[in-house]
């Protein structure tokens, strides 16, 4: 929902100012067949005009603006807030400033002020809202993708689906622990650049974090030195045969059946240093950094120039973490589905400081989550009901069947929620929809005739009767020849 508001004329009462014509803006979700379009609807709002609010509209040259008080602001054709080249600043906070063309700035009503304002308005939206693209990512596993849309395919493979929980993992690796003495502060840097990010994501999932060193582990692939650069360099493809044996050593909570987001820190050791990492084109990676989808990151982190060729091993070296949690940071965002649109020409995007995640960048994935929840909800409940189908002899019991009707329950309150615009309702909703239908397809009563329906059982005994049957049978043609045969005799005595 946005707002908007036009100063009106300044009263005759000192410090007041009637606050008018608050515009609001719904924005439907756009689909290929039914283009997005705009919905106004007008209300009054009144408050008491700032000082500098009340100077400016003293001033003879002062103009109709249009003021948006939640996420559309337009200005005049020079603000100061807009560079010379920018038209539109996305804000952080569900806020954009669009900048109004000399033309449009006197002499204009406030219908036609908002239809000049309606195409750029149009671009903001397909920046800041959820999409056609988002729902297609979301759903990548239930809707074939066109060969095409390489983009959505590629951000659908790459973030994590949908769960309750993430289990984050930092592991520094030290393979040469004889010549470099590593200290990362992994906890100070996970309380000031994680942590903020991840309290912001409180509505969407839980996350526990956890760290761990690992000493003399190797990549599983060998450096190829570059005689250009005097440096070590891993191309692009051989990068896939980095994580394996790595793999191997990292471990896992099997207590829990949560994903687990691996990020790792990777310090070359002596003889390999310093390396770098090659993109497809051979060009070195600026953040010497790759990550692997729906698996994690791996930074390479160089340290030969923190000591001479005179030093004495094993070094001490104290890793930058604002450095790595950088970028470790947008690895993050990658994985957990936090889409980056290219905005269009003359369109700036804040930046999301210290937090790491926009108010609309959340929207977004509470919007994706959501979708995602119910498509996976309503899959679960149609796969219980095609083995209801297949399975004659099932029975369902009381907490079946009031689970069912629980998931259904929330399915149609997520639903609804989505359409209000009710995010967090919507979300939460989606969850215990899942959690319902899991419970009832799941259920124990159901589990031995899900694994034995009544073909495996004619599998399994057959070949234990069929040799059985085989003699009885045989008997039964011979007990029945000899009696016929009998039969004939004494038919033919009779004659």
């Amino acid at each position: 929902m946005v707002t908007a508001d036009t100063p009106a004329p300044p009263s005759t009462a000192a410090g007041e100012i009637a606050m008018a014509t608050v515009t609001a803006l719904r924005r439907t979700v756009p689909l290929p067949a039914v283009p997005g379009h705009l919905e106004y609807r007008y209300e009054e709002q009144c408050r008491t005009a700032t000082v500098m609010e009340e100077d400016a509209l003293n001033q003879p040259t002062a103009a109709v603006r249009v003021h948006v008080v939640l996420q559309f602001v337009c200005s005049p054709s020079h603000h100061p807030l807009l560079h010379q080249d920018v038209d539109v600043y996305i804000g952080q906070r569900r806020t954009a400033l669009l900048r109004i063309g000399s033309p449009m700035r006197v002499g204009r009503t406030l219908e036609q002020l908002l239809a000049h304002m309606e195409p750029r308005m149009k671009q903001v939206l397909q920046v800041m809202s959820f999409s056609y693209t988002d729902i297609t990512a979301a759903l990548s596993d239930r809707v074939r993708l066109s060969p095409g849309n390489k983009g959505s395919i590629a951000d659908s493979m790459r973030a994590f689906k949908s769960s309750p929980g993430y289990e984050i993992t930092f592991s520094l690796l030290n393979p040469d622990p004889k010549s470099h003495r590593l200290h990362w502060d992994i906890e100070g840097a996970v309380q000031t650049y994680i942590q903020p990010l991840l309290t912001k994501l409180a509505p969407v999932a839980n996350f526990s974090i956890d760290s761990q060193t690992l000493y003399y582990a190797v990549l599983g692939v060998n450096p190829r030195f570059d005689s250009s650069r005097s440096a070590y360099t891993l191309n692009a493809d051989s990068l896939a045969h980095v994580i394996n044996p790595v793999e191997a050593r990292l471990g896992s909570n099997a207590a829990s059946s949560n994903p687990v987001l691996n990020f790792l820190l990777y310090v070359p050791d002596a003889h390999h240093s310093p390396l770098y990492i090659n993109d497809r084109k051979k060009q070195e990676v600026p953040s010497n950094a790759f990550h692997s989808p729906r698996w994690g990151g791996i930074m390479v982190y160089n340290v030969n120039g923190f000591y001479g060729p005179d030093a004495v091993f094993p070094v001490d070296i104290n890793i930058n973490m604002a450095k790595v949690m950088g970028v470790f940071l947008a690895q993050l965002r990658l994985l957990l589905g936090v889409q980056s649109s290219t905005p269009p020409p003359g369109f700036q995007v804040a930046t999301c400081g210290s937090v790491g995640l926009a108010d609309w960048e959340l929207d977004r994935l509470m919007w994706s989550r959501s979708v995602e929840n119910v498509a996976t909800a309503t899959t679960t409940i149609t796969s219980l009901a095609q083995l209801l189908d297949q399975i004659g002899n099932i029975v369902i019991n009381d907490n079946i069947a009031q689970q069912v009707s629980s998931a259904v329950t929330s399915l149609q309150l997520a639903v609804a929620e989505l359409e209000a615009g009710n995010l967090g309702f919507a979300l939460q909703y989606s969850k215990e929809a899942i959690l319902a239908s899991e419970r009832a397809f799941f259920d124990p009563s159901l589990l031995h005739l899900l694994y034995f329906p009544d073909d495996q059982k004619f599998a399994i005994y057959i070949p234990l009767f069929l040799p059985m049957c085989v003699p009885i049978l045989l008997s039964l043609l011979k007990i029945v020849s000899e009696a016929r045969q009998k039969r004939r005799e004494k038919q033919a005595k009779k004659d």
